[in-house]
């Protein structure tokens, strides 16, 4: 079986060594080592050194020398938002308070659908929206994309902004 150890993150992915597509929802894009067959058939094994999510646009590096892309699935979401930018922050300082992935955007915060969550965000007079797309949620603070085990801890204020 054809065999993959490497992520390309989406501005390193070389266009014409793509053969195929793989569309996986966040839970299936956070992966190690598990059989996979892309949307056009190519089947391999994804086999990372350790754990990492595959990100929409990402490339999935065969041993072949040709790339196998990652699409984001939609899926069922919770959209948040307020008319009080204020009152937005506080609402994503719940969500992050139960540690659940999510997608922080300018005008709304987009989680996975849970509908206990969804009655505590209307409690808190967030308006509440299910819609169904990808999702991208936040990566956490502690990852980085490097390999080698390298992780740096320390402060930095600049050139880490999310385009």
């Amino acid at each position: 079986m054809i065999r993959a150890t490497t992520i390309l993150r989406h501005d390193a992915v070389e266009p014409d060594r793509i053969v195929d597509v793989i569309t996986l929802d966040h839970g299936d894009r956070h992966r190690r080592r598990i059989a996979l067959t892309a949307d056009g058939g190519t089947r391999f094994l994804l086999d990372l050194d350790r754990a990492d999510v595959l990100e929409d646009g990402d490339a999935i590096a065969l041993d072949t020398g040709w790339l196998v892309e990652v699409r984001a699935a939609p899926e069922k979401l919770v959209e948040i938002t307020s008319a009080d930018p204020l009152h937005l922050l506080t609402l994503a300082w719940h969500i992050g308070n139960r540690h659940v992935p999510a997608e922080i955007g300018r005008d709304a915060i987009h989680i996975g659908y849970d509908h206990v969550l969804v009655e505590m965000l209307e409690g808190l007079g967030a308006t509440v929206r299910i819609v169904e797309r990808p999702f991208r949620p936040v990566r956490g603070a502690y990852h980085h994309h490097e390999s080698g085990g390298h992780h740096d801890h320390g402060h930095h204020h600049q050139g880490h902004g999310h385009g």
